[in-house]
């Protein structure tokens, strides 16, 4: 099975794109977020030709999180079940009868001194307690999306630039390093130790892309069970390079 997760930043803005990823075909399942479109106003119809099955968990303006999948979507939750919360950020299912999937779309917090920053923390701090049933599962588990983490100065191509940021705060570093000390796996950072990659570019910049200002915001995590059927994990740059493109590259896992 292969699984690219995808911030698309505006499922109606961007969906000239987004449907060429469709047509192509090339992904069995992808995850998408930051709809910024309602389940109500969801643009079902212009994906139905495509041969996907799609679950959605919209909110208007903002946010959301939807799967696409050519196989089976089961057992779905939205929401985090131990986190009440007013945005649309967790949408978990089963896929195909044995994967189960968990798609994020966690919250960016701004600054270190933003009222949001003490949601993201909150937020990540609920999801440590979530997934803890999930590490040492038998089930294959694999968690995806965007973070809003840069986990480490590697993952950022200026870190200077962002002191008190709160996506390279050491506060939501350390609770995603502890998803990593429980044995979740990240899998695109063990499968390319010493590689500069990034997910994110900014609009902003002029040629970001080319100039290589980025940030890795983008994850796969993976539980051993999930690890062992992985065959490789790579960043798809062609969303962020597309004629009217989302800030975002996609991400791609295969699974034997």
């Amino acid at each position: 099975m292969k699984i690219l997760t995808l911030n698309i930043n505006s499922i109606r803005a961007h969906a000239e794109s987004f449907i060429d990823i469709l047509r192509a075909g090339e992904y069995d399942t992808i995850l998408v977020q930051e709809l910024k479109v309602d389940n109500a106003n969801f643009p079902y119809n212009i994906f139905d030709d495509f041969g996907y099955n799609i679950k959605v968990f919209g909110q208007k303006s903002w946010n959301g999180v939807a799967v696409f999948s050519k196989y089976s979507i089961e057992d779905v939750t939205c929401g985090m079940p131990n986190f009440p919360d007013t945005n649309a950020r967790f949408i978990e299912c089963v896929i195909d009868g044995h994967v189960r999937i968990i798609n994020v779309y966690m919250p960016n917090g701004d600054t270190v001194d933003s009222p949001k920053f003490p949601y993201k923390l909150d937020w990540m701090r609920a999801f440590t307690e979530y997934i803890k049933q999930y590490t040492a599962s038998p089930e294959q588990v694999i968690i995806g999306g965007d973070f809003n983490v840069a986990l480490t100065d590697a993952d950022v191509w200026k870190p200077a630039n962002y002191v008190g940021i709160a996506i390279a705060a050491p506060a939501a570093r350390e609770i995603m390093q502890s998803w990593i000390d429980m044995g979740w796996v990240d899998v695109w950072r063990t499968l390319h130790p010493d590689t500069i990659g990034y997910t994110w570019y900014g609009y902003r910049g002029g040629d970001t892309v080319g100039k290589n200002m980025g940030l890795r915001l983008d994850y796969f995590l993976a539980n051993a069970a999930a690890m062992s059927a992985v065959k490789f994990c790579e960043i798809d740059t062609a969303p962020r390079m597309a004629p009217k493109p989302t800030d975002h590259c996609g991400l791609m896992i295969k699974l034997d």
